[in-house]
């Protein structure tokens, strides 16, 4: 693997401390010279760096004011909030909106699938539902999350559409952290498993209306469960 360049690591570093919480949405970063003392390296890398999270619109830069934190909403890099999704503070928001652009996603793969799934899909989707059952009763949260992302990710190849398995892809890792988070509590697996026997019976009925509502609920009802189960007992 290449070695990251300095630009790369103080950009990398003062992303970091963005995530973090140190500089909240609006507020503004260290100058050069502060940020190169810290990192030891010339201003003119602290400057590349700088410019490298402007072009990423993560910072603005306010000529006579400073240099700021812009929101989340106005990020330009998939990558980036990805990490603030996975790693920041603003946990709640990015649980939420996951689930949104899961919703968008998730619903229309599901009404390509029921016209193009073969019956060796169906029965595979079959299978991971008995591998959710037995995971659920045997309180195996790993096996069932497991189960669970296999599921989904068989729908999404069934679609046929190579642009949906393309934009899933950056969001595996942070799909498979949130779900053992939600998969902990065994109540919110039984709505899951329910939800994927509708899912799965949908698509071996090849309607495309009946499996888009299904995935719909489903996703839904992981809303629902996500502010009762995970998000309540939050602060604000």
């Amino acid at each position: 693997m290449a070695r990251k360049s300095l630009v790369g690591v103080v950009a990398d570093e003062l992303l970091d401390r963005i995530i973090a919480g140190e500089f909240p949405p609006g507020a503004s970063v260290p100058g050069e010279l502060e940020l190169s003392a810290r990192h030891e390296v010339s201003r003119m890398t602290v400057r590349e760096a700088m410019k490298t999270l402007e072009a990423q619109r993560i910072l603005s830069v306010e000529r006579g004011r400073g240099t700021f934190v812009n929101p989340l909403n106005r990020w330009a890099s998939l990558e980036a909030v990805l990490r603030a999704a996975s790693e920041g503070k603003n946990d709640a928001s990015a649980a939420i909106q996951l689930i949104e652009l899961r919703r968008m996603l998730e619903t229309g793969a599901c009404e390509l699938a029921a016209g193009r799934i073969s019956d060796a899909d169906i029965q595979g989707l079959y299978g991971q539902l008995e591998t959710m059952r037995l995971a659920h009763g045997n309180n195996d949260v790993a096996a069932f999350v497991e189960a669970d992302l296999a599921f989904h990710d068989l729908i999404l190849q069934a679609s046929e559409n190579v642009f949906v398995g393309v934009l899933f892809e950056p969001l595996h890792r942070i799909l498979e952290k949130r779900r053992t988070e939600t998969s902990k509590v065994p109540d919110i697996q039984a709505h899951a498993i329910g939800h994927h026997q509708t899912i799965v019976d949908a698509l071996a009925s090849r309607d495309p209306r009946r499996a888009r509502e299904a995935m719909d609920a489903h996703m839904q009802q992981t809303l629902d469960d996500l502010k009762t189960y995970v998000l309540a007992d939050r602060p604000a």
